[in-house]
């Protein structure tokens, strides 16, 4: 099935060294209708996600010159690209420390080309952050904490909290029923979308990340842990 009209405006740089990869991974992407750019090593990756300005970002964990991880913390700094990290490693550290950096997804070698291809199009069903600022009646407030959903934008007495897109996407889901236990697998459906082959250790590590973000030092965490189900935002904070 090709992309949809929205889709082939979408830009995915693909950083992989090994060419045999990206042979079979430009096709694909291109058939259904994303432009694509190549990098095979770290600083040329980010040489490229400068001047093409990707959508999405594959990114090889094991580079020459710069690794994965590196790029991604470099590249967190001026994108907002979603990052697939792509490593060869079955060590549960390596993919935590990718999503710790600013990675939204991780896949682990061998894996079919295409699944890749339809967690990219899934990705990219999410909205892009927008410009527009909420009215004040609809900004979200927890304390200290506002967050604008339409401008996607968080604030800490405000100071302006840089987030990446899943984890606004989750303090958005998060914050727009507080109180309300939200499981894994609703946290999955509704940030990474339906059709999206991840597991639920990715949606934990994306809440410690922003847990690290909007609370206090020492704290009690505005995003609370209900044992055997999941999490829900604390009313006023």
């Amino acid at each position: 099935m090709g992309a949809t009209i929205g889709e082939t405006s979408s830009k995915v740089l693909i950083v992989e060294d090994a060419p045999e990869f990206v042979e079979i991974l430009v096709p694909l992407l291109e058939r259904e209708g994303y432009r694509t750019a190549t990098a095979g090593d770290g600083e040329q990756a980010l040489d490229q996600a400068r001047a093409f300005d990707p959508d999405v970002v594959v990114l090889d964990l094991t580079l020459p010159r710069l690794d994965g991880v590196e790029v991604c913390r470099r590249l967190r700094r001026f994108s907002d690209a979603y990052v697939i990290m792509l490593t060869s490693r079955s060590d549960e550290v390596d993919r935590v420390v990718g999503l710790e950096v600013g990675a939204d997804d991780y896949m682990t070698k061998p894996f079919s080309p295409r699944e890749l291809v339809a967690r990219i199009r899934a990705m990219l069903r999410r909205p892009r952050a927008g410009t527009t600022a909420a009215p004040v009646e609809d900004l979200r407030r927890f304390g200290e904490l506002t967050i604008d959903p339409l401008g996607r934008s968080v604030n800490i007495g405000g100071d302006e909290v840089a987030l990446t897109r899943i984890e606004f996407d989750l303090l958005e889901a998060l914050s727009a029923k507080p109180t309300m236990v939200f499981s894994r697998a609703m946290l999955r459906e509704l940030v990474w979308g339906s059709d999206w082959y991840g597991d639920d250790h990715v949606v934990d590590v994306h809440i410690a990340n922003l847990r690290k973000k909007i609370d206090p030092a020492g704290e009690r965490s505005r995003i609370r842990t209900v044992r055997g189900v999941g999490y829900r935002m604390e009313a006023g904070g």
